[in-house]
């Protein structure tokens, strides 16, 4: 399988796709000319011409609500928002619109769409700019919420949000654009709804999603160097939650740790610890665990970001409490 960026397949799987179906077209700011904020719809402008590839004014409510009508038309938009942080001034039309309209209509007409979005912190760009909004989406019936950690799911999970006949939003962490990883030849799709095992381990579960799944992985290859075997799920997709996925892994490890880059109170994290509540409880030998961002505006000044963002220390230091309350007796070297 060939090697390529995050970048690279998101910008592959929109080429495929439009070549594939002629009802696929993008929609946001500067995603024609400009290519996107972070070039994400490079050389799609000259391929597919503006019919397909529309620059809008910056009016984030009112190329979300195009995006919804051509969708309920029978079009299968790909909308990009510069930001995440930009869909807060057009959640009019995501919540009360794109997430309700086929229940509202009695299920005769669909909202076929995908809304592309960067998010998350680590890029200095400040408070505003650099928010893990999931859970707002994540809350809504109607919607579906993928965030993909690794350039095979970013091909597999946008290919099947372009051809869901339901409204997608797909996350992209912008630290994850330039990372690279081995992706699939070919069609490749990766079932919204389903979380995988990324790393097995036998010691403890850390469940996580996104960016960190890569702080989370790191982790557990330092710590294998100690006798801890840490087994890694990536939730992959944030609804539907494959609350089965992590439940199994939590039972065979008895032990859980939930990651997450957003804040800690009423998250992702907070969602997922209470299934394993209810799904593993009485496999647990400890209480569930959660490491999270301090509950700050995510400050400019980079030893402030880096101080509220979860690290590799903050995990580490997780884990072994956890190791430690149920007097954990693996073959540590030290």
């Amino acid at each position: 399988m060939p090697v390529i960026s995050y970048r690279e397949a998101l910008n592959s799987t929109l080429r495929s796709e439009m070549q594939r179906d002629e009802d696929v077209f993008l929609i946001g700011e500067e995603i024609g000319t400009f290519e996107g904020s972070y070039k994400i719809t490079e050389g799609l402008l000259e391929e597919f011409g503006p019919k397909r590839v529309r620059d809008t004014p910056i009016s984030e409510e009112g190329f979300t609500g195009i995006a919804i009508g051509a969708a309920m038309l029978g079009l299968r938009p790909v909308l990009e928002y510069m930001t995440l942080n930009f869909s807060l001034l057009a959640l009019d039309q995501v919540v009360n619109h794109a997430a309700k309209i086929y229940t509202m209509f009695g299920g005769q007409t669909a909202v076929p769409m995908v809304i592309r979005a960067p998010g998350g912190g680590g890029q200095q760009l400040a408070a505003t700019h650099s928010q893990n909004l999931e859970v707002w989406y994540a809350h809504v019936p109607g919607l579906k919420l993928v965030a993909p950690s690794n350039p095979a799911d970013a091909k597999g999970l946008l290919t099947a949000a372009i051809r869901d006949d339901d409204p997608v939003i797909v996350l992209e962490n912008l630290s994850l654009y330039n990372t690279k990883g081995e992706v699939p030849d070919g069609d490749h799709v990766t079932e919204i709804g389903t979380a995988t095992v990324a790393r097995q381990g036998s010691d403890i579960t850390v469940i996580s999603y996104s960016r960190g799944i890569r702080t989370a992985l790191q982790v557990a290859e330092e710590l294998e160097e100690d006798g801890v075997s840490v087994e890694v799920v990536d939730l992959r997709s944030l609804r539907p939650l494959d609350r089965r996925t992590f439940c199994e892994s939590v039972r065979r490890t008895t032990r859980a740790v939930v990651h997450e880059d957003d804040w800690l109170s009423y998250g992702i994290g907070a969602e997922v610890a209470a299934s394993v509540q209810e799904g593993a409880f009485d496999f647990l030998d400890a209480p569930v665990r959660r490491v999270a961002a301090a509950e700050v505006p995510l400050p400019y000044a980079k030893p402030l970001e880096r101080a509220a963002l979860p690290d590799t220390d903050d995990l580490r230091r997780v884990i072994r409490d956890v190791l430690d309350a149920t007097s954990f007796t693996g073959q540590e070297k030290s």
